[in-house]
Protein backbone atom coordinates (compact mmCIF):
# COMPACT_ATOMS: atom_id res chain seq x y z
CA UNK A 1 0.00 0.00 0.00
CA UNK A 2 1.28 3.18 -1.30
CA UNK A 3 1.11 6.30 1.83
CA UNK A 4 0.76 10.01 0.31
CA UNK A 5 4.33 10.80 0.13
CA UNK A 6 4.98 7.92 -1.99
CA UNK A 7 2.32 9.59 -4.86
CA UNK A 8 3.45 13.07 -4.49
CA UNK A 9 7.22 11.05 -4.86
CA UNK A 10 5.82 9.24 -8.20
CA UNK A 11 3.83 11.81 -9.55
CA UNK A 12 6.56 14.74 -10.33
CA UNK A 13 7.93 11.80 -12.79
CA UNK A 14 6.58 11.93 -16.61
CA UNK A 15 3.75 13.37 -18.27
CA UNK A 16 1.56 13.16 -14.57
CA UNK A 17 4.16 15.46 -12.88
CA UNK A 18 4.23 17.81 -16.36
CA UNK A 19 0.74 17.80 -16.20
CA UNK A 20 0.71 19.02 -12.64
CA UNK A 21 3.38 21.44 -13.04
CA UNK A 22 1.36 23.28 -15.72
CA UNK A 23 -1.78 22.90 -13.44
CA UNK A 24 0.21 24.04 -10.66
CA UNK A 25 1.46 27.02 -12.61
CA UNK A 26 -1.96 28.27 -13.95
CA UNK A 27 -3.40 28.71 -10.89
CA UNK A 28 -0.15 31.07 -9.67
CA UNK A 29 -0.83 33.00 -12.62
CA UNK A 30 -4.25 33.18 -11.95
CA UNK A 31 -3.12 34.47 -8.24
CA UNK A 32 -0.63 37.03 -9.52
CA UNK A 33 -2.09 37.61 -12.55
CA UNK A 34 -0.08 38.37 -15.82
CA UNK A 35 3.66 40.41 -15.76
CA UNK A 36 2.91 43.42 -17.45
CA UNK A 37 6.31 45.23 -19.24
CA UNK A 38 6.23 48.60 -20.23
CA UNK A 39 8.59 51.75 -20.43
CA UNK A 40 6.57 54.02 -17.73
CA UNK A 41 8.98 55.26 -14.77
CA UNK A 42 9.50 53.15 -12.45
CA UNK A 43 10.54 53.50 -9.16
CA UNK A 44 14.26 53.53 -7.75
CA UNK A 45 16.11 51.28 -5.39
CA UNK A 46 17.54 54.10 -3.19
CA UNK A 47 17.99 58.06 -4.24
CA UNK A 48 19.96 58.43 -7.74
CA UNK A 49 22.38 60.22 -8.56
CA UNK A 50 22.17 60.31 -12.20
CA UNK A 51 19.02 59.64 -14.48
CA UNK A 52 20.59 58.88 -17.75
CA UNK A 53 23.53 57.76 -19.52
CA UNK A 54 25.34 58.22 -22.76
CA UNK A 55 28.20 55.51 -23.60
CA UNK A 56 30.71 57.04 -26.05
CA UNK A 57 31.85 53.25 -26.85
CA UNK A 58 35.29 53.05 -29.16
CA UNK A 59 35.30 49.98 -30.99
CA UNK A 60 38.44 48.08 -31.19
CA UNK A 61 40.25 48.68 -27.93
CA UNK A 62 41.87 52.18 -27.08
CA UNK A 63 45.43 51.98 -26.00
CA UNK A 64 45.79 52.98 -22.66
CA UNK A 65 49.98 53.73 -21.96
CA UNK A 66 49.34 55.53 -25.07
CA UNK A 67 45.84 57.69 -24.24
CA UNK A 68 45.69 57.60 -19.81
CA UNK A 69 48.01 55.85 -18.38
CA UNK A 70 52.04 56.97 -18.74
CA UNK A 71 54.77 54.78 -17.93
CA UNK A 72 58.28 56.02 -17.59
CA UNK A 73 59.68 52.74 -17.58
CA UNK A 74 58.86 51.81 -21.11
CA UNK A 75 60.84 54.14 -22.26
CA UNK A 76 63.83 53.05 -20.12
CA UNK A 77 63.29 49.61 -21.19
CA UNK A 78 62.49 50.28 -24.73
CA UNK A 79 63.38 47.52 -27.17
CA UNK A 80 63.77 44.43 -24.38
CA UNK A 81 62.94 41.22 -24.63
CA UNK A 82 58.83 40.70 -22.89
CA UNK A 83 58.21 38.58 -20.02
CA UNK A 84 57.60 34.83 -20.08
CA UNK A 85 53.77 35.94 -18.95
CA UNK A 86 53.64 39.28 -21.21
CA UNK A 87 54.32 36.65 -24.24
CA UNK A 88 51.78 34.43 -23.44
CA UNK A 89 49.62 37.46 -24.09
CA UNK A 90 50.10 37.32 -27.45
CA UNK A 91 46.42 37.00 -29.04
CA UNK A 92 47.35 36.62 -32.68
CA UNK A 93 49.92 33.69 -32.28
CA UNK A 94 52.94 35.72 -33.74
CA UNK A 95 56.10 36.07 -32.46
CA UNK A 96 56.56 38.67 -29.72
CA UNK A 97 57.88 42.20 -30.30
CA UNK A 98 59.71 44.00 -27.79
CA UNK A 99 58.81 46.40 -25.39
CA UNK A 100 57.66 49.78 -26.58
CA UNK A 101 56.86 53.51 -25.06
CA UNK A 102 54.50 56.04 -26.51
CA UNK A 103 54.98 58.03 -29.19
CA UNK A 104 52.86 60.09 -27.61
CA UNK A 105 53.44 63.24 -24.99
CA UNK A 106 51.26 63.27 -21.80
CA UNK A 107 50.34 66.44 -19.75
CA UNK A 108 49.19 67.18 -16.48
CA UNK A 109 45.97 68.66 -17.62
CA UNK A 110 43.37 70.92 -15.91
CA UNK A 111 44.12 71.64 -11.83
CA UNK A 112 43.51 68.17 -11.53
CA UNK A 113 47.00 67.58 -13.24
CA UNK A 114 45.20 64.59 -14.39
CA UNK A 115 47.30 62.42 -17.23
CA UNK A 116 46.13 62.91 -20.78
CA UNK A 117 48.36 62.52 -23.99
CA UNK A 118 48.50 64.63 -26.35
CA UNK A 119 46.47 62.42 -28.66
CA UNK A 120 43.46 63.99 -27.09
CA UNK A 121 44.25 67.74 -26.55
CA UNK A 122 40.31 68.51 -26.52
CA UNK A 123 39.94 66.17 -23.42
CA UNK A 124 42.56 67.66 -22.02
CA UNK A 125 40.53 70.78 -22.29
CA UNK A 126 37.99 69.25 -19.74
CA UNK A 127 40.26 66.99 -17.22
CA UNK A 128 38.73 67.88 -14.21
CA UNK A 129 35.32 66.74 -14.99
CA UNK A 130 36.28 63.72 -15.33
CA UNK A 131 37.35 60.23 -13.80
CA UNK A 132 39.41 57.73 -15.27
CA UNK A 133 39.92 54.25 -14.20
CA UNK A 134 43.04 52.82 -15.21
CA UNK A 135 42.95 49.17 -13.06
CA UNK A 136 40.02 47.60 -15.81
CA UNK A 137 40.36 43.89 -16.50
CA UNK A 138 38.50 41.85 -18.77
CA UNK A 139 38.31 38.22 -19.57
CA UNK A 140 39.00 37.28 -23.04
CA UNK A 141 41.69 38.75 -25.97
CA UNK A 142 39.11 38.39 -29.20
CA UNK A 143 36.87 41.33 -29.93
CA UNK A 144 33.93 39.09 -30.22
CA UNK A 145 33.71 37.50 -26.54
CA UNK A 146 35.44 40.94 -25.38
CA UNK A 147 32.64 43.18 -26.27
CA UNK A 148 29.58 40.57 -25.32
CA UNK A 149 30.91 41.07 -21.60
CA UNK A 150 31.54 44.98 -22.06
CA UNK A 151 27.75 44.94 -22.55
CA UNK A 152 26.36 42.14 -21.29
CA UNK A 153 28.35 40.77 -18.56
CA UNK A 154 29.20 37.38 -19.74
CA UNK A 155 31.77 36.89 -22.96
CA UNK A 156 29.27 34.21 -24.64
CA UNK A 157 25.93 35.83 -27.01
CA UNK A 158 22.19 35.79 -26.35
CA UNK A 159 22.61 37.95 -23.00
CA UNK A 160 21.04 41.49 -23.01
CA UNK A 161 22.92 44.28 -22.77
CA UNK A 162 23.20 46.76 -19.73
CA UNK A 163 21.10 49.64 -21.42
CA UNK A 164 18.22 46.85 -22.06
CA UNK A 165 18.60 45.97 -18.36
CA UNK A 166 18.30 49.99 -17.43
CA UNK A 167 15.40 50.61 -19.71
CA UNK A 168 13.86 47.16 -17.64
CA UNK A 169 14.82 49.10 -14.23
CA UNK A 170 13.89 52.11 -14.81
CA UNK A 171 11.51 52.78 -17.62
CA UNK A 172 11.91 56.38 -19.34
CA UNK A 173 10.68 59.59 -18.37
CA UNK A 174 9.60 60.69 -22.05
CA UNK A 175 6.74 58.33 -23.35
CA UNK A 176 7.44 60.01 -26.84
CA UNK A 177 10.74 58.19 -27.12
CA UNK A 178 12.25 55.09 -26.83
CA UNK A 179 14.33 54.32 -23.29
CA UNK A 180 17.34 52.98 -24.97
CA UNK A 181 18.46 54.66 -28.22
CA UNK A 182 21.69 53.20 -30.43
CA UNK A 183 23.67 55.75 -32.68
CA UNK A 184 26.00 53.19 -34.69
CA UNK A 185 28.06 54.47 -37.42
CA UNK A 186 26.84 55.17 -40.51
CA UNK A 187 30.25 53.32 -42.28
CA UNK A 188 28.89 50.08 -40.60
CA UNK A 189 28.00 48.46 -37.51
CA UNK A 190 30.29 47.25 -35.31
CA UNK A 191 31.67 43.76 -34.43
CA UNK A 192 29.14 41.87 -33.05
CA UNK A 193 26.28 43.63 -34.95
CA UNK A 194 23.07 44.35 -33.24
CA UNK A 195 23.59 41.73 -31.05
CA UNK A 196 25.53 44.85 -28.90
CA UNK A 197 22.08 46.29 -27.78
CA UNK A 198 19.96 43.14 -28.15
CA UNK A 199 17.37 42.49 -25.16
CA UNK A 200 17.83 38.66 -25.47
CA UNK A 201 15.48 37.03 -23.17
CA UNK A 202 14.45 40.17 -21.53
CA UNK A 203 10.94 41.46 -23.13
CA UNK A 204 11.88 42.38 -26.37
CA UNK A 205 10.43 46.31 -25.26
CA UNK A 206 13.81 46.81 -23.89
CA UNK A 207 16.04 46.52 -27.27
CA UNK A 208 17.87 49.33 -28.30
CA UNK A 209 16.13 51.11 -30.86
CA UNK A 210 18.53 52.68 -34.02
CA UNK A 211 18.12 56.13 -35.00
CA UNK A 212 20.21 56.77 -37.99
CA UNK A 213 22.60 60.19 -38.88
CA UNK A 214 22.27 60.15 -42.39
CA UNK A 215 18.75 60.97 -44.56
CA UNK A 216 15.64 59.98 -42.40
CA UNK A 217 16.47 59.10 -38.98
CA UNK A 218 13.88 56.61 -38.26
CA UNK A 219 12.64 55.05 -41.44
CA UNK A 220 8.55 55.22 -42.23
CA UNK A 221 8.50 57.77 -39.88
CA UNK A 222 6.34 60.40 -41.28
CA UNK A 223 2.58 59.68 -41.89
CA UNK A 224 1.34 60.06 -45.41
CA UNK A 225 0.36 63.60 -45.79
CA UNK A 226 -2.53 63.22 -47.82
CA UNK A 227 -4.67 61.57 -44.88
CA UNK A 228 -6.28 64.46 -42.82
CA UNK A 229 -5.24 64.22 -39.23
CA UNK A 230 -9.10 63.23 -37.90
CA UNK A 231 -8.83 60.06 -39.88
CA UNK A 232 -5.43 59.11 -38.87
CA UNK A 233 -6.56 59.30 -35.47
CA UNK A 234 -9.40 57.52 -36.20
CA UNK A 235 -7.61 54.79 -37.58
CA UNK A 236 -5.11 54.57 -34.47
CA UNK A 237 -8.54 54.28 -32.59
CA UNK A 238 -9.50 51.38 -34.22
CA UNK A 239 -5.82 49.66 -33.38
CA UNK A 240 -6.02 50.23 -30.02
CA UNK A 241 -9.40 48.47 -29.67
CA UNK A 242 -8.22 45.97 -31.84
CA UNK A 243 -4.73 45.66 -29.92
CA UNK A 244 -6.49 45.43 -26.69
CA UNK A 245 -8.72 42.12 -27.64
CA UNK A 246 -6.20 40.30 -29.45
CA UNK A 247 -3.83 40.68 -26.37
CA UNK A 248 -6.56 39.89 -23.94
CA UNK A 249 -6.99 36.68 -25.26
CA UNK A 250 -3.01 35.96 -25.25
CA UNK A 251 -1.42 36.78 -22.02
CA UNK A 252 2.05 36.40 -21.23
CA UNK A 253 3.35 36.88 -24.85
CA UNK A 254 6.08 39.50 -23.81
CA UNK A 255 6.83 39.96 -27.69
CA UNK A 256 3.31 40.39 -28.70
CA UNK A 257 3.28 42.82 -26.19
CA UNK A 258 6.65 44.45 -27.67
CA UNK A 259 5.22 44.35 -31.56
CA UNK A 260 2.16 46.29 -30.09
CA UNK A 261 3.97 48.69 -27.60
CA UNK A 262 6.26 49.30 -30.76
CA UNK A 263 3.56 50.25 -33.19
CA UNK A 264 2.22 53.02 -30.10
CA UNK A 265 5.78 54.15 -29.56
CA UNK A 266 5.94 54.45 -33.51
CA UNK A 267 2.62 56.84 -34.22
CA UNK A 268 4.21 59.26 -30.73
CA UNK A 269 7.33 59.62 -32.32
CA UNK A 270 6.39 60.98 -35.17
CA UNK A 271 6.69 64.58 -33.95
CA UNK A 272 8.85 63.87 -30.86
CA UNK A 273 11.98 61.83 -32.89
CA UNK A 274 11.94 64.43 -35.54
CA UNK A 275 12.19 67.35 -33.06
CA UNK A 276 14.83 65.62 -30.77
CA UNK A 277 17.19 64.53 -33.69
CA UNK A 278 17.21 68.33 -35.79
CA UNK A 279 20.76 69.53 -34.88
CA UNK A 280 20.15 72.28 -37.02
CA UNK A 281 17.67 73.53 -34.21
CA UNK A 282 21.21 74.40 -32.30
CA UNK A 283 23.22 77.37 -32.63
CA UNK A 284 25.98 77.63 -35.16
CA UNK A 285 27.95 78.23 -32.32
CA UNK A 286 27.44 74.91 -30.52
CA UNK A 287 27.02 72.86 -33.84
CA UNK A 288 31.40 74.40 -34.30
CA UNK A 289 31.67 72.96 -30.91
CA UNK A 290 31.03 69.72 -31.70
CA UNK A 291 33.13 69.69 -35.06
CA UNK A 292 29.81 69.49 -36.98
CA UNK A 293 31.42 72.16 -39.60
CA UNK A 294 34.79 69.73 -40.25
CA UNK A 295 34.48 66.59 -42.30
CA UNK A 296 36.70 64.84 -39.65
CA UNK A 297 34.30 65.09 -36.77
CA UNK A 298 31.09 66.07 -38.76
CA UNK A 299 29.78 62.78 -38.43
CA UNK A 300 30.75 61.79 -34.45
CA UNK A 301 29.97 64.94 -33.50
CA UNK A 302 26.43 64.75 -34.80
CA UNK A 303 25.72 62.14 -32.79
CA UNK A 304 27.18 63.48 -29.43
CA UNK A 305 24.93 66.49 -30.28
CA UNK A 306 21.46 63.75 -30.95
CA UNK A 307 22.36 62.10 -27.57
CA UNK A 308 22.69 65.32 -25.63
CA UNK A 309 19.09 66.29 -27.32
CA UNK A 310 17.32 62.99 -26.71
CA UNK A 311 19.24 62.52 -22.67
CA UNK A 312 17.77 66.64 -22.47
CA UNK A 313 14.00 65.24 -23.61
CA UNK A 314 14.26 62.27 -21.22
CA UNK A 315 15.04 59.09 -22.69
CA UNK A 316 17.13 56.91 -20.39
CA UNK A 317 20.52 55.13 -22.20
CA UNK A 318 22.30 56.71 -25.44
CA UNK A 319 24.83 54.09 -26.86
CA UNK A 320 27.27 55.66 -29.23
CA UNK A 321 29.55 53.69 -31.88
CA UNK A 322 32.05 54.40 -34.07
CA UNK A 323 33.26 53.04 -37.10
CA UNK A 324 34.30 49.47 -36.86
CA UNK A 325 37.27 48.85 -35.13
CA UNK A 326 38.83 52.26 -35.17
CA UNK A 327 40.97 51.73 -32.23
CA UNK A 328 42.21 47.83 -33.04
CA UNK A 329 45.80 49.64 -33.35
CA UNK A 330 47.65 46.76 -34.75
CA UNK A 331 49.94 48.33 -37.13
CA UNK A 332 51.22 52.00 -37.44
CA UNK A 333 50.27 53.22 -33.95
CA UNK A 334 51.03 56.92 -34.08
CA UNK A 335 48.66 57.63 -37.18
CA UNK A 336 46.04 55.06 -36.51
CA UNK A 337 45.79 56.81 -33.04
CA UNK A 338 45.78 60.14 -34.44
CA UNK A 339 42.38 59.31 -36.82
CA UNK A 340 40.79 57.26 -34.46
CA UNK A 341 40.83 60.36 -31.45
CA UNK A 342 40.94 62.98 -34.35
CA UNK A 343 37.34 61.52 -35.11
CA UNK A 344 36.07 61.27 -31.77
CA UNK A 345 38.25 63.71 -28.80
CA UNK A 346 36.68 67.01 -29.78
CA UNK A 347 32.58 65.70 -30.00
CA UNK A 348 33.34 64.24 -26.39
CA UNK A 349 35.06 66.76 -24.99
CA UNK A 350 32.05 69.19 -26.55
CA UNK A 351 29.10 67.15 -25.21
CA UNK A 352 30.99 66.94 -21.56
CA UNK A 353 31.46 70.60 -21.76
CA UNK A 354 27.76 71.45 -23.52
CA UNK A 355 26.05 68.92 -20.28
CA UNK A 356 28.06 70.68 -17.60
CA UNK A 357 26.92 74.23 -19.22
CA UNK A 358 23.21 73.14 -19.30
CA UNK A 359 23.01 71.90 -15.94
CA UNK A 360 22.65 67.99 -17.09
CA UNK A 361 25.99 66.82 -16.26
CA UNK A 362 25.31 66.24 -12.42
CA UNK A 363 22.02 64.30 -13.65
CA UNK A 364 23.88 62.58 -16.59
CA UNK A 365 26.57 59.94 -16.52
CA UNK A 366 29.22 59.98 -19.66
CA UNK A 367 30.71 56.89 -20.20
CA UNK A 368 33.70 56.50 -22.62
CA UNK A 369 35.88 53.07 -23.40
CA UNK A 370 36.26 50.13 -25.20
CA UNK A 371 36.13 46.14 -24.77
CA UNK A 372 39.76 46.43 -23.98
CA UNK A 373 43.32 48.27 -23.74
CA UNK A 374 46.29 47.12 -25.86
CA UNK A 375 49.50 45.32 -25.00
CA UNK A 376 52.91 47.41 -24.05
CA UNK A 377 55.11 45.55 -26.80
CA UNK A 378 55.63 46.12 -30.40
CA UNK A 379 53.54 44.10 -32.80
CA UNK A 380 55.45 44.67 -36.04
CA UNK A 381 58.28 46.70 -36.73
CA UNK A 382 59.86 50.47 -37.12
CA UNK A 383 57.39 52.62 -37.22
CA UNK A 384 54.72 50.32 -38.69
CA UNK A 385 54.42 48.59 -35.15
CA UNK A 386 51.06 48.81 -33.24
CA UNK A 387 50.04 46.94 -30.20
CA UNK A 388 47.72 43.62 -29.62
CA UNK A 389 44.85 43.21 -27.81
CA UNK A 390 45.55 44.10 -24.18
CA UNK A 391 42.08 42.55 -22.26
CA UNK A 392 44.60 42.08 -18.19
CA UNK A 393 44.86 45.98 -17.94
CA UNK A 394 42.92 49.10 -19.62
CA UNK A 395 41.22 52.64 -18.83
CA UNK A 396 38.18 54.07 -19.05
CA UNK A 397 36.66 57.61 -18.45
CA UNK A 398 33.71 58.62 -16.95
CA UNK A 399 32.14 61.92 -16.53
CA UNK A 400 29.18 63.50 -14.10
CA UNK A 401 26.48 61.60 -12.45
CA UNK A 402 27.88 61.86 -9.18
CA UNK A 403 31.45 61.00 -9.78
CA UNK A 404 34.65 62.49 -8.49
CA UNK A 405 35.94 65.27 -11.23
CA UNK A 406 39.30 65.25 -12.28
CA UNK A 407 40.58 62.05 -10.08
CA UNK A 408 42.13 58.73 -11.69
CA UNK A 409 41.61 55.38 -9.74
CA UNK A 410 43.73 52.45 -9.60
CA UNK A 411 47.16 51.16 -11.01
CA UNK A 412 48.24 49.12 -14.01
CA UNK A 413 52.01 47.47 -12.95
CA UNK A 414 55.19 49.67 -14.13
CA UNK A 415 54.70 49.04 -17.73
CA UNK A 416 51.08 49.04 -18.15
CA UNK A 417 50.49 44.92 -19.19
CA UNK A 418 48.39 44.32 -16.06
CA UNK A 419 46.18 46.13 -13.09
CA UNK A 420 47.16 46.12 -10.06
CA UNK A 421 46.36 48.34 -7.83
CA UNK A 422 42.64 48.75 -6.84
CA UNK A 423 41.40 46.31 -9.44
CA UNK A 424 37.90 47.31 -11.38
CA UNK A 425 36.52 44.15 -13.48
CA UNK A 426 33.84 45.09 -15.94
CA UNK A 427 31.39 43.52 -13.44
CA UNK A 428 32.19 46.18 -10.74
CA UNK A 429 32.15 48.61 -14.14
CA UNK A 430 28.30 47.80 -14.65
CA UNK A 431 27.15 47.32 -10.28
CA UNK A 432 28.87 50.93 -10.30
CA UNK A 433 26.47 52.52 -13.15
CA UNK A 434 23.92 50.60 -11.95
CA UNK A 435 24.41 52.50 -8.32
CA UNK A 436 24.15 56.00 -9.87
CA UNK A 437 21.37 55.70 -11.53
CA UNK A 438 19.61 53.77 -8.04
CA UNK A 439 19.45 50.51 -8.67
CA UNK A 440 21.56 47.77 -6.62
CA UNK A 441 22.74 45.33 -8.89
CA UNK A 442 21.92 42.40 -6.90
CA UNK A 443 18.07 43.01 -6.84
CA UNK A 444 17.68 43.94 -10.43
CA UNK A 445 16.54 40.91 -11.24
CA UNK A 446 14.43 38.83 -14.53
CA UNK A 447 12.98 35.50 -13.32
CA UNK A 448 13.77 32.97 -15.59
CA UNK A 449 13.80 29.18 -16.11
CA UNK A 450 13.59 29.55 -12.10
CA UNK A 451 16.86 31.76 -11.90
CA UNK A 452 16.74 35.64 -10.66
CA UNK A 453 18.98 36.72 -13.48
CA UNK A 454 21.07 39.76 -12.83
CA UNK A 455 23.03 41.81 -15.47
CA UNK A 456 26.05 40.66 -13.13
CA UNK A 457 25.09 37.14 -13.16
CA UNK A 458 26.46 35.59 -10.29
CA UNK A 459 30.06 37.15 -9.89
CA UNK A 460 31.14 38.95 -7.03
CA UNK A 461 30.79 42.94 -8.08
CA UNK A 462 31.41 45.38 -6.21
CA UNK A 463 30.40 49.31 -6.71
CA UNK A 464 33.45 50.94 -6.79
CA UNK A 465 32.81 53.73 -4.13
CA UNK A 466 36.28 55.47 -4.10
CA UNK A 467 35.13 57.16 -7.55
CA UNK A 468 32.00 58.71 -5.79
CA UNK A 469 31.95 62.38 -5.34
Amino acid sequence: MKTRRDFFRNVADGLHGAALATLLGQDLLRAEGPRVYDLKPKPTHFAPKAKAVIQLFMNGGPSQVDLFDPKPMLNKLAGTAPSRELSFAISNGLTPGTLMPSPFVFKKAGKSGLDISDALPHLQTVADEITVIRSMYGEHANHEPALFLMHSGRTIASRPAIGSWVSYGLGTENQNLPAYVVLDDPKGLPINGISNWQSAWLPPLYQGTRFRTEGPPVLNLEPRAEIPAPLVEAERGLLRKLDAAHRLARPEQPELDARISSYELAARMQLAASDALDVMKESDATREAYGLNDPATASYGKRCLMARRLIERGVRFVQLYIESQIFDSHGDLESSLRYACGKTDKPAAALVRDLKERGLLDSTLVVWGGEFGRLPISQGAGKAAGRDHGPNGFSVWMAGGGLKRGYAHGQTDDIGFKSAEDRVSVHDFHATILHQLGMNHRDLVYARNGLQERLTDQFPARVVSEILA
